[in-house]
C-alpha cells in the first residue's frame, strides 16, 4: 500500500521533468557515427533498461534483497512478459517510422497509447466506473480528450512539415497500409507499459514495508524493464545476425568514423540514461500523484511528452522552412497541449481538495 503523503501538483511537475527526459533522450544519435541502427539500439537499450533500473533500485530501495525475497513470484513474472511486450512495441514502433514517417507514427501510437493506458487498468480492475465519479474527474477527462486531440494535431503538423520539406523527393518506403499496422501494435504495446507497472504493485508495497516510500516503485522498473530488454536485445541480435554488423561494437570500420566508438558508446549511455529518467520521475510523479488520480498518471505523461518534443522542435527551428499552414497547425497544436495540462492539473487538484 502507498503510504507516501499526495500532492497533485508536485506530482505533475515531477512527470513534466520525466517528460523533457523523454522528449530529448534521441538527441544525442545525432552525434553517433558509424554504427548501424541496431548496435546504438542495443547499447543504449543495455542501460536504460537493464543496467539503470538494477543500479537504481539498489539505491533507493532500503534492504532490496529482502524486498525480492519477500515479494510475489508472480507479480515478478507478470511485469516480466507484460514489459516484453512493450518493448516488441518500441520496436514496432522505430519500423513504422520507415514506412509513415515520425510524425504520424507518434500520432496515432501515443495517442493510442495515452487513452488505452489510461483507461484500461480502471476497466480491467472494475474501478473505471468508480473513478469516473470522482470529484474532479469531469476534469482529468477532458483533460485526456483534449490532450488526445492536441497529439493528433501535433501529429498533422508534423505531417505536413514533412510534406513541405520532401516535397521535390521522392516517397522511398511510405507504405500507409504496413506503417498503419505497425504504428497500431505500437500504440497498443506501448499502454501495455502500464499494465507492466501496475503488475508489479505488489512487489512496490513490500519496497513500502521497507521504508522506500516515493521510491518504491523503482523496484518494479527491475522486472518491467529487463522484460523490454530481452525482446529488443533479440531483435537488435537478429539485425546483427542478418547484416554482419555485430563487430562494428569491437572496430568501426578504417575512415573518419575509427575514431568515433568512445564517442557512439557514450552517446547511446547517454541516451540510456535520459530514457531510464524518464521512468525514474514517472515514478515519482505517480506516487505523488495519490491513489484517487494515479490513473491519470500514463495520459499526462504522454501528452507532456508530446508537448516537449514539439516545442523543442520549435526552438531548434526545425520548422523555418515550413509554409504558414503548418506553422499556424503546430502553434496551435501546442496552445491545444498546453490547455490539456492545465485540465488535467486543475482537476487533480480539486480532487485532491476534496479529501480534505
Amino acid at each position: 500500500m502507498n503510504t507516501v503523503p499526495a500532492n497533485p501538483l508536485l506530482g505533475i511537475a515531477l512527470h513534466a521533468i520525466g517528460a523533457l527526459f523523454a522528449a530529448t533522450c534521441y538527441m544525442p544519435q545525432k552525434k553517433v557515427r558509424g554504427w548501424s541502427w541496431q548496435s546504438y539500439w542495443l547499447v543504449q537499450a543495455s542501460f536504460c533498461w537493464l543496467l539503470l533500473p538494477i543500479i537504481g533500485a539498489w539505491l533507493t530501495i532500503p534492504d532490496l534483497i529482502a524486498v525480492l525475497r519477500e515479494a510475489p513470484t508472480s507479480a515478478m513474472w507478470h511485469s516480466f512478459f507484460l514489459g516484453a511486450a512493450y518493448g516488441i512495441g518500441g520496436t514496432a514502433f522505430g519500423i513504422s517510422i520507415r514506412y509513415i514517417g515520425f510524425s504520424l507514427t507518434y500520432a496515432i501510437a501515443v495517442g493510442l497509447s495515452a487513452v488505452l493506458g489510461t483507461l484500461i487498468p480502471p476497466l480491467v480492475k472494475g474501478t473505471l466506473d468508480d473513478v469516473l465519479h470522482k470529484v474532479g474527474a469531469d476534469w482529468v477527462m477532458a483533460g485526456i480528450v483534449v490532450g488526445v486531440l492536441g497529439i493528433a494535431c501535433a501529429g498533422w503538423a508534423g505531417w505536413l512539415k514533412e510534406k513541405d520539406l520532401t516535397a521535390q523527393k521522392s516517397c522511398g518506403e511510405f507504405s500507409l497500409s504496413k506503417g498503419l499496422f505497425l504504428s497500431l501494435l505500437a500504440g497498443v504495446l506501448s499502454a501495455v507499459y502500464g499494465f507492466a507497472l501496475e503488475a508489479g504493485t505488489p512487489i512496490a508495497d513490500v519496497a513500502s514495508a521497507h521504508g522506500a516510500g516515493i521510491f518504491r516503485g523503482n523496484v518494479v522498473y527491475i522486472f518491467s524493464n529487463t522484460g523490454a530488454f530481452l525482446t529488443t536485445a533479440i531483435f537488435c541480435l537478429w539485425l546483427h545476425a542478418r547484416h554482419k554488423t555485430i563487430g562494428e561494437l569491437v572496430e568501426l570500420p578504417a575512415g573518419p568514423e575509427k575514431s568515433a566508438l568512445p564517442v557512439n558508446f557514450l552517446m547511446a549511455a547517454v541516451t540510456g540514461l535520459f530514457w531510464y529518467g524518464q521512468f525514474f520521475f514517472y515514478n515519482l510523479g505517480h506516487v505523488k500523484l495519490g491513489e484517487k488520480f494515479a490513473f491519470s498518471s500514463w495520459a499526462i505523461h504522454m501528452i507532456m511528452l508530446v508537448l516537449f518534443s514539439t516545442l523543442l522542435g520549435v526552438i531548434l527551428r526545425e520548422w523555418r522552412q515550413c509554409r504558414r499552414l503548418t506553422h499556424t497547425t503546430v502553434a496551435f497544436a501546442l496552445l491545444v497541449l498546453v490547455t490539456a495540462v492545465i485540465l488535467l492539473t486543475y482537476g487533480n487538484h480539486v480532487g485532491e481538495l476534496a479529501t480534505k
